[in-house]
């Protein structure tokens, strides 16, 4: 069978008990963050250690809109700080519409970039809604040959021409492959030997610091969370089925229902 038998990697509820020795929660607490791959927030509970990714839900969202929050959010924050984006640079981010998109997209205009975001058609006008300011059809068109050039590059699906990328970067430009393969690696350490432009692999690093910077920019109104379909616990196969068409927009919730409550 599979090692770990209850999957998710991020959740918000209310805490039951909290041990004796608990400092930072306590009981009736509303938390959100995510066990990592510890997995097993696919569960009415899970215990957690109170040092880990977790913090108190931000105060203007639900329990659903929180749990859609710690896995894409701490790794667009994370991926933003490696390519160093800065007031005013162009940023383009490829496969904007998933888990991480959204809040690189939201992430990069609140530090004061021009963001293009590059999807499918389906999912273009949820970009335009959260503040992308170009959006391109891949479908219909290849960033790489249109002539832009761009500060930093986010490759979030790690399917981008790489030599097109790298065309497509400015001087001293950088390009961040969040899931590389080894063929990317070692051109990507080659480039960054031999030219001005670097390039970057994803290696996001969950911290309980980070989690607490995005409640405060959500409750501040700077980032929000895009939840395309909600799903009962019991429905979790099928919500996993729309993940794999590639369809959804933002992220896709398990609704966990528990003494009358969500």
């Amino acid at each position: 069978g599979p090692r770990k038998k209850i999957l998710g990697q991020e959740l918000a509820g209310e805490i039951e008990s909290a041990g004796k020795d608990a400092k930072l929660f306590k009981e009736g607490d509303q938390v959100f963050g995510t066990p990592g791959f510890s997995m097993g927030a696919y569960a009415e509970y899970i215990c957690l250690p109170e040092e880990g990714v977790l913090a108190t839900k931000p105060v203007n969202m639900t329990y659903e809109e929180a749990a859609a929050v710690p896995v894409g959010g701490l790794e667009a924050l994370c991926f933003l700080r490696q390519g160093n984006v800065q007031s005013g640079q162009k940023v383009l981010i490829n496969g904007a519409g998933g888990t991480i998109g959204p809040y690189a997209v939201q992430l990069a205009k609140y530090l004061g970039a021009e963001v293009t975001g590059v999807e499918s058609a389906g999912k273009l006008d949820m970009l335009r809604s959260i503040g992308a300011d170009q959006v391109i059809d891949y479908t219909q068109e290849d960033f790489t040959k249109s002539g832009q050039t761009y500060d930093f590059i986010l490759d979030v699906v790690g399917k981008g021409s790489f030599s097109g990328c790298i065309s497509s970067l400015k001087q001293d430009g950088r390009y961040l492959i969040a899931n590389p393969g080894l063929s990317q690696m070692v051109r990507g350490r080659w480039t960054s030997w031999t030219s001005s432009k670097k390039v970057m692999f994803g290696a996001a690093h969950q911290k309980t610091e980070d989690l607490i910077t995005l409640k405060e920019l959500i409750e501040a109104g700077k980032i929000k969370a895009v939840i395309d379909r909600r799903y009962s616990l019991e429905e979790t196969a099928e919500a996993h089925r729309y993940v794999e068409t590639g369809l959804k927009k933002g992220n896709v919730v398990i609704t966990v229902e528990h003494n009358n409550k969500s």
